[in-house]
């Protein structure tokens, strides 16, 4: 799946472990989330839109699959 997420994080200059520590995961588990190795939860998906105040369908695209 496509994201934004490292867009998103880049835009407010945080590092994958800050990233991590707010959405209160591993800083690997992001990286697998920006690398499209894994798709996040749902539970953990609405707290990364929520954390940058979007809808999950604006953060991530399923259109390629």
């Amino acid at each position: 799946m496509n994201n934004r997420l490292k867009v998103l994080r880049a835009e407010r200059n945080w590092s994958q472990a800050e990233l991590a520590m707010r959405l209160d995961v591993s800083r690997q588990a992001v990286n697998a989330i920006e690398t499209g190795k894994h798709d996040p939860s749902l539970p953990l998906a609405f707290r990364i839109a929520r954390l940058f105040a979007l809808s999950i369908e604006e953060i991530f695209d399923d259109s390629a699959n």
